[in-house]
C-alpha cells in the first residue's frame, strides 16, 4: 500500500495519540456510567486544533488534507469510547462542513469559528422520526415570513442534541421531494425549541442523542445556507464525508480489537496452553486480518479521491459497507474469544462490540449503501 502519511502527518498522529491516552482513555468507563462526558471537552479539542483540522484558517480551522483527518479518526480509537468519538466527529466532520463550504462570513463568525474553538456545541438535524436516510422526504417545515423563517416539526437520533449551542437543520422550504429541501444554521436559545426526550441508546452511551422539537421558531432568513431549496444536494455530499468517517472508524476499531485479543490469546491459558495455539483460533484471527487488510485498502483509496476533492459515492459507500459489516464480525468473534470477560462492562471489547453495531445504522444502513452502489452500478 502506497504510504500516503508523511513525517508531518505522523507528528500530527503522535500528539493526537498522547492527548487521546492521557486525557480520554483513562475515562471510558466512568464517561459511559454516566451516560455524558464533560462539555470541556469540545473546548480541549478546539484548543489541541483537533476540531478544525481541514477547515478554513480564515476562521480557526487548520487548512490540512483529509489525511490529517484519517490520522486524527484513526487514533481517536484508543479513547475506547464511541461515544466520545461520535460526538467529536459530529463537530468536527459532519456538522461544521456545510457551514464551512457555503456558509457566509456572518454564518461563519457566528457559528462556524466558535465551533471549531469548541466554545459552541454543533449537532446536525436531519433524520427525523420515520425519516433516516430519505431525506427527500423530511417533514420540518421552514415557512419564510417577511425576513425570517418560521420553523415547525422534529428531529430525531441528533448526536450532541441535548447540549447543542447551534443546529445545521435540513428542512422543507418548497414542495415534496428533493427539490424543496434547504438549510440553515438554527442557534437553540430560540423560544420554541426544546429537547423533548434524550434517548437511552444500546451503545455510544456518553453521546447524548435527542429527540429535537420545534414550535413556531423564528430565526432570520440570513441563517439560510446556500440558496433556498438547494440543500438537498449539500445534504448529500455531506453524507459522503460521515460515510468516509464511519468506514475508518471501523477500520480502526477493527485493528485495535484483534491486537487485544492476540495480545490476550498469548496470555491466557486454557488446558495447558495459551488459546492462540490452538489452531481454530489462528485461522480466524488470520482470516479477520486478511479481510480488515482488503477493508483498509479500499478505504484508503477512498479517502484518495476525496481527499482530491472528486465525489466518489460509490467507493465511499462500498468502503462503508465493506468495513462496517465487517465490523460487526470481527466484534462477534473477538468477544467470544475474551470469554466471560468479554461480557463484563470493564473490558474494552465488550464495550466495542456494543458500540460496534451503530456502524452498519448510522450515516445510512448497509442496505441503503447497496442500493446506492447498485443504481450507481446500472442495475
Amino acid at each position: 500500500m502506497p504510504n500516503f502519511f508523511t513525517p508531518e502527518h505522523e507528528a500530527f498522529r503522535r500528539s493526537v495519540r498522547g492527548w487521546v491516552e492521557k486525557e480520554l482513555a483513562p475515562h471510558a468507563l466512568e464517561w459511559d456510567r454516566a451516560g455524558i462526558f464533560p462539555r470541556e471537552l469540545f473546548s480541549r479539542a478546539g484548543e489541541l486544533g483537533f476540531i478544525g483540522i481541514n477547515h478554513d484558517v480564515a476562521y480557526g480551522g487548520s487548512g490540512l488534507d483529509y489525511w490529517y483527518v484519517t490520522a486524527f479518526v484513526e487514533e481517536l480509537a484508543r479513547a475506547r469510547n464511541a461515544g466520545v468519538n461520535m460526538a467529536l466527529l459530529v463537530q468536527s466532520q459532519m456538522a461544521t462542513p456545510i457551514i464551512n463550504e457555503i456558509g457566509t462570513d456572518e454564518q461563519k463568525r457566528l457559528f462556524l469559528e466558535p465551533a471549531l474553538k469548541g466554545e459552541k456545541v454543533a449537532a446536525l438535524g436531519i433524520s427525523e422520526p420515520g425519516v433516516g436516510s430519505d431525506v427527500a422526504n423530511l417533514k420540518t417545515t421552514a415557512r419564510r415570513v417577511g425576513d425570517d423563517f418560521v420553523i415547525n416539526g422534529s428531529k430525531m437520533w441528533i448526536t450532541n442534541g441535548t447540549r447543542a449551542d447551534f443546529i445545521t437543520l435540513a428542512v422543507r422550504t418548497g414542495e415534496a421531494g428533493y427539490g424543496g429541501v434547504s438549510l440553515l444554521t438554527f442557534p437553540t436559545d430560540v423560544k420554541g425549541f426544546s429537547v423533548s426526550k434524550k434517548l437511552d441508546k444500546v451503545g455510544n452511551l456518553s453521546s447524548d442523542t435527542a429527540v429535537l422539537y420545534f414550535e413556531d421558531c423564528k430565526v432570520p432568513a440570513r441563517y439560510l445556507l446556500g440558496q433556498e431549496n438547494e440543500g438537498f444536494y449539500h445534504v448529500m455530499t455531506n453524507f459522503q464525508g460521515e460515510r468516509l468517517t464511519a468506514a475508518i472508524v471501523a477500520v480502526a476499531g477493527m485493528e485495535l480489537m484483534l491486537a487485544d485479543a492476540i495480545r490476550y490469546g498469548n496470555e491466557r491459558q486454557a488446558f495447558g496452553r495459551p488459546l492462540l495455539k490452538y489452531q481454530v483460533w489462528r485461522h480466524k484471527f488470520v482470516d479477520h486480518l486478511s479481510r480488515i487488510e482488503a477493508a483498509k485498502r479500499l478505504t484508503y483509496h477512498a479517502v484518495e479521491l476525496f481527499d482530491r476533492k472528486e465525489s466518489p459515492v460509490k467507493e465511499i459507500s462500498m468502503a462503508k459497507l465493506v468495513a462496517c459489516d465487517l465490523a460487526q464480525q470481527v466484534a462477534y468473534d473477538c468477544q467470544q474469544f475474551f470469554g466471560g470477560m468479554g461480557y463484563v462492562e470493564e473490558t474494552d471489547v465488550a464495550r466495542a462490540w456494543r458500540d460496534v453495531r451503530l456502524l452498519t445504522i448510522g450515516g445510512g444502513t448497509s442496505e441503503i449503501m447497496k442500493e446506492i452502489i447498485s443504481k450507481l452500478e446500472g442495475f
